[in-house]
Parts: structure tokens; sequence; C-alpha cells
């Protein structure tokens, strides 16, 4: 179910039935040589309306653009300042509340936007707090990336293990590949040689600025056998991700 596709009249109908929608966010940013610069954003978006669509759950419209600016060194990556992405999302759940949506669950598909949303969900209660609201807010938010998604996580592990990396994943260049079968051509570029220590200063997208990542991590990739990506496997994480997304929607909205 697709929020855009809808009438006004029909997600109100919705809304008697369930609380809450999924909001896909994602990025517009390099992943390397070879994988797709909507990456992040195309990963959650495949994710999410397979979850749609096969559970009756209302999906908002990709957030296609993300806190990106290590990325910047790039041709192609376009970035939202981080006061920026907390200003859109916090604008997006004010919005979403005040057309009657209880239970918020942005659906995510890149590690930088993990900091900004979380600010805009505690500026959304902050905003009541020092207002002195009387009555609690019925307003919840949730935030989870698509990779954390426990079948999905598990299988990643299983298939690549090390080799995952940390950007322009293998898992990630995979669900591409099936979302977007005819946009990757063939590839088999050998993993990157990077440095352990950067690997342990930056996990989780804990970068510098944009020259510093494109001195340290020349073509993009950090430390990620993209190669080995494969449709198949694309599928299978696609599946997985889709039905722990469906449960952990249904047992939010179902949360006091």
């Amino acid at each position: 179910m697709r929020l855009e596709m809808m009438t006004s009249a029909a997600v109100e109908r919705y809304l008697g039935d369930c609380p809450g929608l999924i909001v896909p966010v994602g990025a517009t940013e390099q992943h390397g040589p070879d994988a797709l610069i909507g990456t992040d954003h195309l990963c959650a978006e495949a994710i999410a309306r397979r979850c749609g669509r096969e559970h009756d759950i209302l999906v908002a419209p990709t957030l296609a653009y993300g806190m990106s600016q290590f990325h910047l060194g790039f041709p192609g990556t376009m970035s939202l300042r981080p006061s920026t992405l907390t200003a859109v999302a916090l604008d997006l759940i004010c919005s979403l509340a005040a057309t009657g949506f209880t239970r918020i669950y942005f659906f995510n598909g890149h590690g930088g936007n993990v900091a900004p949303i979380r600010c805009a969900v505690q500026e959304y209660y902050a905003a009541r707090s020092m207002a002195g609201a009387a009555t609690p807010t019925p307003v919840h938010c949730r935030l989870k990336s698509w990779w954390e998604m426990p079948g999905a996580d598990a299988l990643r592990r299983e298939l690549y293990g090390a080799q995952e990396g940390y950007h322009a994943t293998p898992s990630e260049v995979a669900v591409t590949l099936a979302a977007c079968p005819d946009a990757i051509a063939p590839f088999n570029r050998p993993p990157p040689a990077v440095s352990t220590g950067d690997i342990l200063m930056h996990a989780g997208d804990n970068y510098y600025d944009a020259a510093d990542f494109r001195r340290r991590y020349p073509d993009g990739r950090v430390i990620s056998h993209s190669a080995l990506a494969t449709r198949e496997a694309g599928d299978r994480l696609i599946a997985l991700a889709s039905a722990d997304l469906a449960v952990d929607f249904r047992a939010f909205c179902g949360a006091e």
C-alpha cells in the first residue's frame, strides 16, 4: 500500500484499522565504482514496498536524500546537512501526527541518517515537554535499518562474513541487483585494501569530511567485496527483511 497512490479518504479508512505507517529513508551517494548511487534509498524502498504489498501496511514515499557529506568527494553524491535532515524528519513527524498517525516507523538504508533522525524524534518530544504538556503524546516513533532485521542480518553474515565491509557492501548491492536487475553491469572487482585502524575508527559511518574519506577510501568502498553480490541473495534478503519488518511494525503499532 503506497501513500502517494491513495486518496485522503482511503488513508482515513486505513487509520480506522491501523495507526501507523512506514517511512523509508535512504541517501543518494556514491557506492564505489560499480554499485548504484541510489543504493541506500533503493534498498529501503524495495523492502518496505514488498512489506506493504504483502501485509497491507501503508508505506510513505521514500526520503531519498540523507546525511552523506563525507561522500561529497565523489561525483553524483547529494547530501543534506545533519540539521536539514533533522528538520525534514521533524516536519514529517509533525505532519503525520497532525493528520492522525500515532505510530511512525522510519525504515532506514543509510547509517549516516541515524543520529539526525533520532535527534528529530527527540525534538518532537522536547517541544511538548518544554511546553508543559499535561497528557502524554500518543505519537510514537521508531527507527530501524534494514540490515538490523534478524533474518537479513543472519543471512548477510553467513554469506559474506568479514567481506561484507562497511560501505558498498555485497548485501546492499545484492538487494539492488534484485530490485533493479537491469541497472548494474556485471563486475568482478576485488575488495580494496584498507587500514584496520581506519575501519575501527570509522565503523558505523563515523567519518570525517569528504576530503579525508576520499584519501582513506579512494575508490569509495570500505573493505567491502561488492562483487560477491548476486541477484539470488538479494531476493532472499528482501524476503527476509520484509517479513521481519512486518512483524516488528505490527508489534510497534500494538505497543502502549
